[in-house]
């Protein structure tokens, strides 16, 4: 049952919003009682904390091994960090616009425990691509951290239109990424 309110509650948050759903909503949804949300999560806020918090923690831990990973260059460990983020949006991808549209919602001191996974996932990534500027495959002449902050900003807006099912694949829509981060865009090259 605390699945279904999870999965519910991602539906109507989506539709509705987190401010507009109320907990009555999610209950006749499920044709269920308060009582049943109440026996799962003492609020809705706590609710919307456990969406957030299993969320990065999954996308924390698939990372780690991406960048734990042996015999792997930066260049493979980027490729799939970016896939990681893409390859999400089919499965999770409802999950996804709610951990970046709704972490206004939490308190202050839950906000501050996602903001530092939020910054954990940032700094693995950007410790990566320094390392690959350290070992040649990536230019030293640009900031590392301002790179992260454009490769993630990329990924995590694609939640917002892009679609499996729709004329690009979640792969080729890795690929071009990698593609247009490594190559650009220009046609002197």
């Amino acid at each position: 049952m605390k699945d279904q309110i999870i999965d519910q509650s991602i539906q109507l948050f989506e539709s509705k919003g987190f401010s507009e759903t109320s907990i009555q909503d999610i209950a006749d949804a499920l044709g269920a009682t308060k009582g049943t949300f109440y026996y799962y999560f003492p609020s809705k806020e706590q609710l919307l904390m456990d969406i957030h918090s299993t969320y990065i923690d999954e996308l924390l831990r698939k990372q780690r091994e991406i960048l734990e990973s042996v015999g792997k260059d930066c260049k493979t460990k980027l490729f799939e960090m970016i896939g990681l983020t893409i390859k999400q949006i089919e499965p999770n991808g409802r999950r996804a616009k709610i951990f970046f549209r709704e972490m206004m919602n939490l308190k202050e001191e839950n906000q501050a425990v996602i903001k530092r996974k939020r910054k954990e996932f940032r700094l693995n990534l950007q410790k990566m691509i320094e390392q690959g500027m350290d070992n040649g495959e990536f230019r030293k002449d640009l900031r590392a951290d301002m790179v992260t902050f454009a490769i993630l900003g990329m990924c995590n807006w694609s939640y917002n239109w892009f679609k499996p099912n729709g004329p690009v694949s979640d792969q080729e829509l890795v690929e071009l990424y990698v593609d247009t981060l490594l190559k650009g865009i220009s046609s002197n090259q």
